[in-house]
Protein backbone atom coordinates (compact mmCIF):
# COMPACT_ATOMS: atom_id res chain seq x y z
CA UNK A 1 0.00 0.00 0.00
CA UNK A 2 2.77 2.40 0.81
CA UNK A 3 4.23 1.94 -2.55
CA UNK A 4 1.54 2.96 -4.18
CA UNK A 5 -0.54 5.46 -1.81
CA UNK A 6 2.64 7.94 -1.19
CA UNK A 7 3.02 8.52 -4.97
CA UNK A 8 -0.22 8.42 -5.76
CA UNK A 9 -0.80 11.28 -2.75
CA UNK A 10 2.23 13.22 -3.68
CA UNK A 11 0.73 13.57 -7.32
CA UNK A 12 -2.61 14.26 -6.23
CA UNK A 13 -0.91 17.54 -4.18
CA UNK A 14 1.06 18.32 -7.34
CA UNK A 15 -2.22 18.11 -9.63
CA UNK A 16 -3.83 20.16 -7.01
CA UNK A 17 -1.90 22.43 -6.57
CA UNK A 18 -1.14 23.28 -10.71
CA UNK A 19 -5.07 23.57 -10.76
CA UNK A 20 -5.20 26.23 -7.98
CA UNK A 21 -2.55 28.20 -9.78
CA UNK A 22 -3.78 27.68 -13.50
CA UNK A 23 -7.00 28.15 -12.52
CA UNK A 24 -6.13 31.44 -10.16
CA UNK A 25 -3.90 32.95 -12.85
CA UNK A 26 -1.28 33.12 -10.30
CA UNK A 27 0.75 30.78 -13.26
CA UNK A 28 0.32 32.77 -15.66
CA UNK A 29 1.66 35.58 -13.93
CA UNK A 30 4.14 34.07 -12.43
CA UNK A 31 5.21 33.08 -15.88
CA UNK A 32 4.48 36.30 -17.88
CA UNK A 33 1.90 34.87 -20.22
CA UNK A 34 -1.42 34.75 -21.10
CA UNK A 35 -3.81 32.46 -19.57
CA UNK A 36 -4.78 30.32 -22.53
CA UNK A 37 -0.84 29.25 -22.82
CA UNK A 38 -1.42 28.23 -19.25
CA UNK A 39 -3.84 25.60 -19.26
CA UNK A 40 -5.25 23.96 -16.05
CA UNK A 41 -5.14 19.95 -15.14
CA UNK A 42 -9.11 20.44 -15.81
CA UNK A 43 -8.36 21.75 -19.21
CA UNK A 44 -6.00 19.47 -20.15
CA UNK A 45 -8.41 16.52 -19.04
CA UNK A 46 -11.33 18.83 -21.41
CA UNK A 47 -8.89 18.13 -24.26
CA UNK A 48 -8.02 15.15 -24.00
CA UNK A 49 -11.68 13.70 -23.74
CA UNK A 50 -12.99 15.79 -26.65
CA UNK A 51 -9.96 15.23 -28.92
CA UNK A 52 -10.02 11.55 -27.92
CA UNK A 53 -10.27 10.28 -31.85
CA UNK A 54 -7.52 12.40 -32.82
CA UNK A 55 -5.04 11.46 -30.05
CA UNK A 56 -5.79 7.54 -30.51
CA UNK A 57 -5.47 7.81 -34.28
CA UNK A 58 -1.73 9.26 -33.94
CA UNK A 59 -0.90 7.40 -30.60
CA UNK A 60 -1.48 4.65 -32.84
CA UNK A 61 1.30 5.69 -35.30
CA UNK A 62 3.45 6.77 -32.48
CA UNK A 63 3.34 2.77 -30.92
CA UNK A 64 4.13 1.30 -33.90
CA UNK A 65 6.72 3.14 -34.28
CA UNK A 66 8.11 2.60 -30.84
CA UNK A 67 7.25 -1.13 -31.25
CA UNK A 68 9.08 -1.84 -34.14
CA UNK A 69 12.17 0.32 -33.33
CA UNK A 70 12.14 -1.41 -29.74
CA UNK A 71 11.93 -4.57 -31.14
CA UNK A 72 15.09 -4.24 -33.65
CA UNK A 73 16.78 -2.74 -30.51
CA UNK A 74 16.38 -5.94 -28.40
CA UNK A 75 17.02 -8.23 -31.03
CA UNK A 76 20.58 -6.42 -32.26
CA UNK A 77 21.17 -5.62 -28.36
CA UNK A 78 21.43 -9.12 -27.52
CA UNK A 79 22.85 -10.64 -30.95
CA UNK A 80 26.11 -7.58 -30.49
CA UNK A 81 26.33 -8.52 -27.05
CA UNK A 82 25.95 -12.19 -27.05
CA UNK A 83 28.96 -11.94 -30.28
CA UNK A 84 31.22 -9.69 -28.31
CA UNK A 85 31.00 -12.14 -25.09
CA UNK A 86 31.51 -15.24 -27.12
CA UNK A 87 34.65 -13.64 -29.48
CA UNK A 88 37.18 -11.15 -27.36
CA UNK A 89 38.48 -10.37 -30.69
CA UNK A 90 34.92 -8.57 -31.84
CA UNK A 91 34.39 -6.83 -28.21
CA UNK A 92 37.89 -5.16 -28.37
CA UNK A 93 37.31 -4.05 -32.09
CA UNK A 94 33.25 -3.42 -31.52
CA UNK A 95 32.81 -2.21 -27.97
CA UNK A 96 34.66 1.15 -28.50
CA UNK A 97 32.36 2.03 -31.74
CA UNK A 98 29.38 1.07 -30.23
CA UNK A 99 30.39 3.42 -27.60
CA UNK A 100 31.77 6.29 -29.53
CA UNK A 101 28.47 6.07 -31.97
CA UNK A 102 26.78 7.50 -28.90
CA UNK A 103 28.14 10.70 -28.66
CA UNK A 104 26.86 11.73 -32.21
CA UNK A 105 23.19 13.36 -31.44
CA UNK A 106 20.20 11.44 -32.52
CA UNK A 107 19.12 15.34 -33.98
CA UNK A 108 21.92 15.21 -36.46
CA UNK A 109 21.17 11.59 -37.69
CA UNK A 110 17.23 12.03 -38.14
CA UNK A 111 17.26 14.39 -40.79
CA UNK A 112 19.87 12.24 -42.55
CA UNK A 113 17.85 9.28 -42.09
CA UNK A 114 14.75 11.13 -44.03
CA UNK A 115 16.64 12.10 -47.19
CA UNK A 116 17.34 8.31 -47.30
CA UNK A 117 14.17 6.24 -46.23
CA UNK A 118 11.63 9.40 -46.86
CA UNK A 119 8.86 10.67 -45.05
CA UNK A 120 7.47 6.93 -44.31
CA UNK A 121 7.73 4.85 -40.94
CA UNK A 122 11.42 3.94 -41.84
CA UNK A 123 12.99 6.60 -40.62
CA UNK A 124 11.31 6.86 -37.14
CA UNK A 125 11.93 3.29 -36.60
CA UNK A 126 15.61 3.68 -37.01
CA UNK A 127 15.99 6.11 -34.72
CA UNK A 128 13.85 4.51 -32.07
CA UNK A 129 16.08 1.26 -32.49
CA UNK A 130 19.43 3.67 -32.64
CA UNK A 131 18.28 5.23 -29.53
CA UNK A 132 17.66 1.76 -27.41
CA UNK A 133 20.45 0.06 -29.28
CA UNK A 134 22.98 0.67 -26.79
CA UNK A 135 21.32 0.25 -23.36
CA UNK A 136 20.18 -3.05 -24.34
CA UNK A 137 23.96 -3.98 -25.55
CA UNK A 138 25.62 -3.27 -22.83
CA UNK A 139 23.56 -4.26 -19.92
CA UNK A 140 23.24 -7.94 -21.52
CA UNK A 141 27.06 -7.59 -21.77
CA UNK A 142 27.73 -6.99 -18.71
CA UNK A 143 25.02 -9.71 -17.26
CA UNK A 144 26.89 -11.95 -19.34
CA UNK A 145 30.19 -11.17 -17.93
CA UNK A 146 28.78 -11.66 -14.49
CA UNK A 147 28.40 -14.83 -14.46
CA UNK A 148 30.30 -16.69 -11.50
CA UNK A 149 33.46 -18.16 -12.62
CA UNK A 150 32.68 -21.10 -9.73
CA UNK A 151 29.47 -21.93 -11.88
CA UNK A 152 31.47 -21.94 -15.13
CA UNK A 153 34.50 -24.38 -13.90
CA UNK A 154 31.81 -26.70 -12.08
CA UNK A 155 29.89 -26.84 -15.45
CA UNK A 156 33.13 -27.55 -17.35
CA UNK A 157 34.40 -30.53 -14.96
CA UNK A 158 30.80 -31.83 -15.71
CA UNK A 159 31.76 -31.92 -19.43
CA UNK A 160 29.48 -29.39 -20.44
CA UNK A 161 30.20 -27.68 -24.04
CA UNK A 162 30.32 -23.95 -24.75
CA UNK A 163 26.90 -23.85 -25.83
CA UNK A 164 25.60 -25.90 -22.64
CA UNK A 165 27.64 -23.45 -20.78
CA UNK A 166 25.94 -20.45 -22.05
CA UNK A 167 22.61 -21.92 -22.31
CA UNK A 168 22.47 -23.02 -18.19
CA UNK A 169 24.32 -20.45 -16.69
CA UNK A 170 25.39 -17.48 -18.43
CA UNK A 171 22.12 -16.69 -19.95
CA UNK A 172 19.82 -16.82 -17.18
CA UNK A 173 22.34 -14.87 -15.19
CA UNK A 174 22.10 -11.80 -17.51
CA UNK A 175 18.27 -12.03 -18.08
CA UNK A 176 18.12 -9.64 -15.09
CA UNK A 177 20.17 -6.82 -16.78
CA UNK A 178 18.15 -7.61 -20.13
CA UNK A 179 15.36 -6.89 -18.54
CA UNK A 180 16.87 -3.44 -16.57
CA UNK A 181 18.15 -2.50 -20.22
CA UNK A 182 14.76 -3.14 -21.57
CA UNK A 183 13.27 -0.78 -19.25
CA UNK A 184 16.00 1.95 -20.00
CA UNK A 185 15.00 1.49 -23.98
CA UNK A 186 11.48 1.83 -23.53
CA UNK A 187 11.94 4.73 -21.84
CA UNK A 188 14.01 6.32 -24.04
CA UNK A 189 11.82 4.85 -27.14
CA UNK A 190 9.11 7.19 -27.15
CA UNK A 191 11.65 10.33 -27.11
CA UNK A 192 13.20 8.53 -30.08
CA UNK A 193 9.99 8.60 -31.83
CA UNK A 194 8.97 12.18 -31.18
CA UNK A 195 12.55 13.13 -32.39
CA UNK A 196 11.97 11.36 -35.85
CA UNK A 197 8.32 12.61 -36.26
CA UNK A 198 9.65 16.46 -35.54
CA UNK A 199 12.13 15.94 -38.43
CA UNK A 200 9.48 15.12 -41.13
CA UNK A 201 6.05 12.62 -40.60
CA UNK A 202 1.88 13.15 -41.63
CA UNK A 203 0.83 11.45 -38.05
CA UNK A 204 1.86 10.80 -34.76
CA UNK A 205 2.36 12.10 -31.39
CA UNK A 206 4.86 14.11 -32.49
CA UNK A 207 3.83 15.68 -35.23
CA UNK A 208 0.56 16.16 -33.68
CA UNK A 209 2.70 17.86 -30.50
CA UNK A 210 4.22 20.37 -33.33
CA UNK A 211 1.19 21.19 -35.05
CA UNK A 212 -0.77 22.31 -31.56
CA UNK A 213 2.48 24.31 -30.77
CA UNK A 214 2.27 26.71 -33.98
CA UNK A 215 -1.83 26.59 -33.37
CA UNK A 216 -1.65 27.43 -29.95
CA UNK A 217 -3.57 24.34 -28.73
CA UNK A 218 -1.61 24.31 -25.55
CA UNK A 219 -3.89 21.94 -23.73
CA UNK A 220 -4.31 19.24 -26.59
CA UNK A 221 -0.56 19.06 -27.07
CA UNK A 222 -0.10 18.67 -22.94
CA UNK A 223 -3.10 16.05 -23.57
CA UNK A 224 -0.26 14.32 -26.60
CA UNK A 225 2.35 14.27 -24.23
CA UNK A 226 0.41 12.75 -20.82
CA UNK A 227 -1.07 9.86 -23.68
CA UNK A 228 2.70 9.38 -24.93
CA UNK A 229 3.80 8.92 -20.90
CA UNK A 230 0.95 6.72 -20.24
CA UNK A 231 2.45 4.65 -23.63
CA UNK A 232 5.66 4.10 -21.85
CA UNK A 233 4.04 3.09 -18.26
CA UNK A 234 1.93 0.39 -19.74
CA UNK A 235 4.94 -0.96 -21.83
CA UNK A 236 7.32 -0.97 -18.37
CA UNK A 237 4.21 -2.65 -16.87
CA UNK A 238 4.32 -5.80 -19.42
CA UNK A 239 8.05 -5.83 -18.89
CA UNK A 240 7.56 -6.16 -15.29
CA UNK A 241 5.23 -9.07 -15.89
CA UNK A 242 7.10 -10.69 -18.07
CA UNK A 243 10.27 -10.45 -15.72
CA UNK A 244 8.46 -11.76 -13.02
CA UNK A 245 7.22 -14.83 -15.40
CA UNK A 246 10.63 -14.97 -16.60
CA UNK A 247 13.02 -14.70 -14.03
CA UNK A 248 11.35 -16.07 -11.64
CA UNK A 249 14.52 -17.02 -9.20
CA UNK A 250 14.89 -13.18 -8.05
Amino acid sequence: MRRWLLPALLLAGLVGAWQLAASSGALADLLGLESFLVPSPAEIAESLWQSRSLLAENAWVTLREILLGLGCALLAGVAFAVLMHLSGLIRDAAYPLIVASQTIPIVVIAPILLVWLGFGIGPKVVVVALICFFPVTVNVLDGLRSTDPEAIKLMRSLDASRWGVFRRVEAPTALPSFFTGARIAVVLAPIGAVFGEWVGASAGLGHLILTDNGQLEVAREFAAVLVLSLMALALIGLLALAERRVVTWR
